[in-house]
């Protein structure tokens, strides 16, 4: 649980702070709490987010189109609002580096499933 708790407190940092991603940190600290307590692993399951995200993309392997577009627009306003806030030329690199994988990730190695499927 201590785990989960700083994973929390530095993916919190990571929203508010440009360089530093905040969603890896998210989902350590989630698994870390999961595996800290089963009444939270529950918890965690029933919460719609679970619900909508986790487990219809592992029930289905797959993510619709609409949340493909939805999800990488957000993420590409957060990537490009760092790009544009940070003045060290590597990290812009990166930053547009990561976007651009995040690209072919979600094209090539997420499967399109249609909605109800």
């Amino acid at each position: 649980m201590i785990f989960g708790f700083i994973f929390l407190g530095i993916g919190i940092a990571g929203t508010v702070l440009p360089v530093l991603p905040g969603g890896p940190f998210y989902l350590l600290s989630s698994y870390c709490f999961a595996k800290s307590s089963k009444r939270i692993e529950n918890w965690f399951k029933r919460t719609t987010f679970y619900e909508k995200y986790v487990e219809e993309f592992r029930q289905n392997k797959g993510m619709t189109r609409k949340e493909k577009i939805r999800i990488n627009l957000i993420a590409d306003f957060f990537i490009l609002f760092s790009v544009f806030y940070v003045d060290i030329l590597l990290v812009r690199v990166i930053l547009l580096a990561l976007g651009i994988y995040k690209h072919y990730y979600f094209i090539k190695k997420i499967k399109t499933i249609t909605p109800g499927q």
